[in-house]
């Protein structure tokens, strides 16, 4: 059952479950893009192909709140949008260790993608990636010492929360491609994009959403 949060002519915002991809790649597995042609087409009972526009990702194994664009003007109008730093995006993280700090602090780093790996590193030189990040509550799972952090997302880049949490020393709980040593489901990695907000593309009204883990 798609999780539709609000829909009109010009956008349709919905949560993405984990396991499910954004789009469609060589795995076969289900995704959003796919699920929402499907519901729109069957919805309006639209004849042919349905224009679904792609404007943002969530890795497969991260949850949470999705906009997705129903004309190629909205796209576009999103897409500027996201250049423009009015496209905020908020998660929740887990994460290992003892987080400190209950204020903002900023981590600034280049990434480096390993398209064979499938991972990403912290590089002397690659693509900008900036977060901003704060203590929640600290707690124990298991006897292990973890601390949920709220995150705000400056950049996309591949991987990006894991890998910066890692460089740092705290890589997500269960994350063990980031250096966890405590295995869960990958689809359990305790991440969630909680929050998203952006001008809307024909009104500019600015549009917020927010979920529950």
């Amino acid at each position: 059952m798609l999780d539709v949060l609000y829909e009109d002519n010009h956008i349709i915002v919905v949560v993405k479950p984990r396991g499910i991809l954004s789009q469609e790649d060589s795995s076969g597995k289900p995704d959003m893009l796919t699920i929402i042609k499907k519901y729109i087409k069957e919805k309006y009972d639209k004849p042919g192909n349905v224009y679904l526009g792609l404007v943002h990702r969530l890795d497969i194994n991260t949850k949470g709140v999705m906009v997705f664009a129903k004309t190629s003007k909205a796209a576009a109008r999103i897409n500027a949008a996201i250049i423009n730093h009015q496209f905020i995006k908020k998660y929740i993280a887990t994460v290992e260790g003892e987080i400190t700090n209950t204020e903002f602090v900023t981590l600034k780093n280049y990434l480096k993608k390993n398209e064979k790996e499938k991972k990403c590193y912290v590089a002397k030189e690659g693509l900008y990636a900036e977060l901003d990040y704060r203590l929640l509550k600290t707690y124990k799972i298991d006897n292990v010492v973890v601390s949920d952090v709220d995150i705000i997302l400056k950049t996309g880049r591949f991987h990006q929360i894991r890998v910066q949490m890692s460089n740092i020393g705290h890589p997500l709980y269960g994350d063990t491609k980031y250096g966890s040593k405590h295995n869960v489901d990958s689809f359990d990695i305790p991440l969630t994009a909680y929050y998203l907000e952006f001008p809307h593309p024909t009104t500019k009204e600015i549009m917020k959403f927010e979920i529950k883990e």
